[in-house]
């Protein structure tokens, strides 16, 4: 029998074959279309995964956080210019913390730093050509580090010296700016003729931040003294950066367990939330886990974060933050959170906790913690940012006795909203330092018992003891 059939792009059969044949070969073109099918469901597979990537550098509870790096050109010289470059913290929560940032780009032609103040760089580079006066770096693609507190007034400027160190903009405006200046030679001279430098990165002193290209924008203005004169710089850029969770770690680094007081179970963190446990290691035992491994910089001079060191917990997790639903009064109800840090190799100074929460509308008052309220979207208040008192618990110690810091918080019911049920009094997101926690899963929340009486007095019953207690009195009278 002549068949003619086209199955998908793959098989047509044109032949007088016999029926076996004929089958035979239709179940290779099945097959075929299946692999075909299979492949493209792989392929959306990879694009899916890569604009995954590409979009988690946005932060819901901070839509609007960066890090903006502005260069202002304040004097052109003979063979290039004088620039004063300044970092703005703009992230609410995420800050920058001890050994500091580390600032790269490329240079776009063959520019060089004659000089620096505020600032290094961490490699000279090969300045062999130069004979009367040696440059500060002659590295094509140089790495900028912060100048520790302490050095020569000389070597200093205005917002630099903090050793990296740049807290986030909700927490410490003031100290969310750093600044050096940088004099580069073998540049353009004018406008027209300076040519931007490319490829910025900024370590901290690991990966985490992506920036853009260098954009020329308007001019920066400088007020006088006296506030009665404006100058403006010759020429101004600015460059973006943006963090994600992602790129800095290979693994979350907090994570939460959950409590109530109408409930006796304590619900822990998941287990691996930030590494699974080594099965051959014996429990409490002290283990390094593979979190917090950032990359060394192209200079190779850039110190590595710490790895933490843990005792062996069923998470992993250096950063452990507790939520306890404490007590339940007539019109207000109160939460406890315990940070506690695991981590033997490290302190956290000036950290923060981030919480979600519906009734952060209705707080009324916060013990022993810094409270601010953050409303990226305006009229929704249901974010709180907080930290610590300063010279009081500012600092979170290494793991042991002193490794933890706790308040407890107070809120006011609102009647419409305000339930027990169904983990509404637990958070529904909680970040540390400005990393997301791993929460338990809904399912695995404290649940109310049944009937849950205990919790809210039954009008029948309060008549049933009004009406006895009116009876007693009675008989007494």
């Amino acid at each position: 029998m002549e068949v003619r059939r086209k199955l998908g792009d793959l098989c047509v059969l044109d032949l007088i074959v016999s029926s076996a044949k004929a089958d035979k070969c239709c179940s290779r073109c099945r097959c075929s279309g299946r692999f075909v099918r299979l492949s493209l469901l792989v392929a959306l597979a990879v694009v899916g995964l890569a604009s995954l990537r590409l979009t988690d550098a946005y932060d819901p509870l901070d839509p609007n956080g960066n890090i903006t790096i502005k260069w202002d050109v304040m004097q052109w010289t003979p063979d290039g210019y004088v620039a004063v470059v300044t970092m703005y913290n703009f992230q609410q929560y995420r800050h920058i913390q001890s050994p500091g940032w580390v600032m790269g780009w490329n240079w776009a032609q063959r520019e060089i730093i004659w000089s620096m103040v505020g600032a290094q760089a961490t490699l000279q580079g090969d300045c062999s050509k130069f004979t009367s006066t040696i440059p500060h770096c002659c590295k094509r693609d140089p790495s900028i580090v912060d100048l520790l507190p302490g050095v020569p007034y000389n070597n200093q400027i205005s917002n630099c010296c903090k050793g990296g160190v740049l807290a986030s903009w909700a927490q410490d405006p003031q100290n969310a700016v750093a600044s050096f200046q940088v004099s580069v030679g073998r540049a353009g001279t004018s406008n027209t003729t300076v040519r931007l430098p490319k490829n910025f990165t900024l370590n901290t002193p690991g990966p985490g931040y992506t920036c853009s290209p260098a954009k020329v924008v308007k001019s920066s203005l400088f007020a006088s003294t006296d506030g009665r004169r404006h100058t403006q710089s010759l020429m101004t850029w600015n460059v973006t950066c943006t963090y994600s969770q992602f790129l800095a770690h290979r693994a979350p680094t907090c994570c939460v367990s959950l409590s109530s007081f109408y409930n006796d179970t304590i619900v822990p963190c998941p287990t691996c939330s930030c590494s699974c446990q080594d099965n051959s290691t014996a429990d409490g035992c002290l283990k390094t886990a593979p979190l917090l491994l950032p990359t060394q910089s192209r200079s190779g001079l850039v110190p590595l974060e710490l790895q933490p060191e843990l005792q062996c917990t069923t998470d992993m997790c250096p950063i452990r933050v507790h939520w306890h639903v404490k007590t339940n009064y007539k019109a207000y109800w109160r939460v406890k959170l315990t940070i506690t840090n695991r981590n033997y190799a490290r302190n956290y100074s000036q950290w923060n906790i981030v919480a979600q929460h519906p009734n952060f509308n209705n707080l009324t008052e916060v013990f022993s913690f810094t409270y601010k309220g953050l409303t990226p979207y305006g009229v929704i208040n249901d974010t709180a940012m907080f930290w610590g008192i300063k010279y009081y618990n500012d600092m979170l110690m290494s793991a042991g006795p002193d490794g933890n810091v706790q308040s407890e918080i107070l809120f006011q019911k609102d009647q419409e909203t305000f339930s027990f049920k169904h983990g509404w009094a637990f958070p529904q997101r909680l970040y540390f330092n400005g990393d997301s926690c791993v929460l338990p899963p809904p399912d695995a929340y404290p649940w109310l018992p049944n009937g849950s009486t205990f919790l809210r007095v039954d009008k029948t019953f309060g008549l049933v003891i009004f009406l006895l207690a009116t009876f007693i009195l009675i008989g007494f009278l």
